[in-house]
């Protein structure tokens, strides 16, 4: 499935690591099915996201949203924090 032109990816994932300034890293899992097997198997991915306010912390829920290379690992930014850690 081709993204459609205006129309930018969104993920929701846990922030993992906010040790860098105006970068975090969030870890988002998905269940997909396994082809030979049939089972549900959860699959996880690490992106980095761009965060300007530096308002996110460890633990947090966050929704990422797809961008423009903003560095040589960055393709993300932080759209919203949907749950702050406790």
């Amino acid at each position: 499935m081709a993204a459609v032109r205006g129309m930018k990816k969104t993920l929701e994932g846990i922030v993992v690591s906010d040790k860098m300034d105006k970068s975090v890293v969030v870890m988002v899992e998905r269940l997909v099915k396994h082809p030979r097997v049939g089972k549900y198997v959860w699959r996880r991915a690490k992106f980095m996201a761009h965060d300007e306010e530096n308002e996110c912390g460890i633990g947090d829920r966050v929704q990422i949203i797809e961008t423009r290379p903003l560095s040589r690992h960055k393709r993300w930014r932080v759209l919203k924090i949907v749950e702050k850690a406790k």
